[in-house]
């Protein structure tokens, strides 16, 4: 059954999954009071169908609850160190304050994945913007094609249909970073990589690379992290314990690269005249570190903005929303890569 528009219906879905209307509208509603294997046989009659529930329907029937939420599928210690997501915070806060929506933030750890799934999925919001997304990540099975979403970063290929991402220049800061510390003199750059699970783990292993080729440099010391301190102290420990010569770091983020910093001290190695830093993010701490950290700046104040609003035009449904909005990014050079490394033979 298929409503006047073409669209398939409740009943359609019911009809094909083989139960009631109101068992589907406990699913699409997020009840916790429906079985697994009738869940699984309403999701996939959802896909087949290509079923969307009728927002602008609920919103007549005085359903919108003007309201979004931030979903952060992470540990609460990680949103909470991590300068990134106040900046995130901060500018969806500011956009929406220019509006009648409010905000709820939903940090959602590994064992309250369904909680948060059930709460997206219960009415309680129009839709939800989604920062640091990993790959294979369950929670938004489900949700995804029935209610708006906007990502803060590029989702992982294949990207699907109809998603809306906003996102810094990754490749181009690290590879702008990276040719920072050739043009410096540095032959021996190591990197201090993001997550593999992430995409901004992958694009800024990517700059990294692309500008060491392009220099004719070797691309053959990384270390991967999870973008905290600890991590990225871990990794500087194994690039060292190499034996390699290291003239260069680029890490992904700034908080790594700190991490980096106390490592090097420790085997009396001297920023930036033995080893050059930049880091990815430029937050508050990079400009008050000793030495001060050469950083790649993205506007993530303004990303959250822009994921606001965007969200907001997919809700409403006015005018065309662009699937990929890519910031760009800016070096800032401080130093710990201002010393220049005499060129060697």
């Amino acid at each position: 059954m298929q409503s006047r528009s073409g669209a398939p219906t409740l009943e359609a879905v019911a009809k094909r999954a083989g139960v009631s209307r109101a068992t589907v509208s406990r699913v699409v509603n997020g009840s916790p009071k429906v079985t697994p294997d009738v869940l699984a046989s309403v999701r996939q009659a959802i896909e087949e169908l290509g079923y969307v529930p009728n927002r602008a329907a609920r919103s007549l029937a005085s359903r919108r609850t003007q309201a979004i939420a931030l979903v952060v599928p992470e540990d609460t210690a990680k949103v909470f160190d991590e300068p990134y997501f106040a900046q995130i915070v901060q500018g969806v806060a500011t956009h929406l304050a220019t509006t009648d929506y409010a905000l709820s933030l939903l940090i959602s750890s590994a064992g309250s994945t369904e909680k948060t799934r059930r709460y997206l999925l219960g009415g309680n919001v129009d839709g939800a913007v989604v920062v640091s997304h990993h790959k294979d990540d369950p929670l938004l099975e489900g949700v995804a094609g029935t209610l708006p979403l906007v990502f803060g970063g590029r989702p992982f290929e294949p990207v699907p249909p109809h998603t809306h991402y906003v996102d810094a220049d990754n490749v181009g800061g690290a590879r702008a970073a990276v040719e920072h510390l050739v043009k410096l003199g540095r032959r021996r750059i190591a990197t201090i990589a993001g997550p593999a699970d992430m995409t901004a783990g992958q694009d800024r292993l990517r700059g990294w690379e692309e500008a060491l080729v392009a220099a004719g440099l070797q691309a053959d010391l990384a270390e991967r992290g999870d973008f905290s301190p600890a991590s990225g102290a871990k990794a500087m420990r194994a690039l060292l314990a190499t034996g390699a010569p290291i003239d260069g770091v680029f890490a992904a983020n700034d908080q790594m690269a700190l991490g980096a910093y106390a490592v090097l001290a420790e085997h009396d190695l001297r920023i930036p005249e033995d080893v050059a830093i930049v880091g990815f993010d430029d937050d508050r701490a990079a400009s008050t570190a000793l030495p001060p950290l050469t950083s790649v700046a993205q506007p993530s104040s303004e990303m959250g903005a822009e994921m606001a609003r965007l969200l907001i035009q997919l809700i409403d449904g006015k005018g065309s929303v662009p699937e990929a909005t890519v910031m760009p990014t800016e070096l800032h050079v401080r130093a710990s890569s201002a010393a220049q490394l005499k060129l060697s033979a």
